[in-house]
């Protein structure tokens, strides 16, 4: 059975570094130019200033999803109190059921928890999760574009 849960970053680092290289390959853009580096201590920050938020989704135990968001005031409106996601991936083999529906309303109950009034999620175009979003309640909002300006 597929659980979610909040857990600590902390508690599940070793776990998350496992599932990480798997992320980035399916996920990733620029991948030949851009190495796989995570900032363990800009996480570690977060985390001990309680704006980090870790769902997980599990399966007898074993790691096979995450939701990662931080959870801050917006720089424009420091009364609004908002998640952006940073990163979310489940593996392949529970994408066709009712995990990813699972893991974003655990993380919707806990954010409502905790008195957050937007959520900001995001969408690869080569794997688009709309069709989720809407299916949650998100609503558009904006386009995202990107230039890669390196050598």
């Amino acid at each position: 059975m597929i659980t979610a849960q909040v857990e600590q970053w902390s508690d599940c680092l070793n776990e998350l570094q496992e599932l990480f290289p798997t992320h980035w390959e399916e996920l990733a853009s620029n991948k030949d130019k851009v190495p796989l580096e995570p900032d363990y201590d800009a996480y570690d920050r977060c985390e001990r200033a309680d704006q980090l938020l870790l769902v997980t989704l599990r399966d007898g135990g074993s790691l096979v999803g995450y939701f990662v968001g931080i959870i801050a005031p917006g720089l424009h409106y420091l009364s609004c109190l908002t998640c952006s996601m940073d990163m979310f991936w489940t593996h392949p083999r529970i994408r066709n059921g009712t995990a990813e529906l699972r893991l974003f309303r655990r993380v919707k109950k806990e954010l409502e928890d905790r008195g957050v009034s937007r959520w900001l999620t995001n969408t690869k175009i080569h794997r688009d999760c709309g069709r989720l979003y809407a299916a949650l309640g998100f609503e558009p909002l904006e386009t995202i574009y990107h230039m890669w300006m390196g050598d």
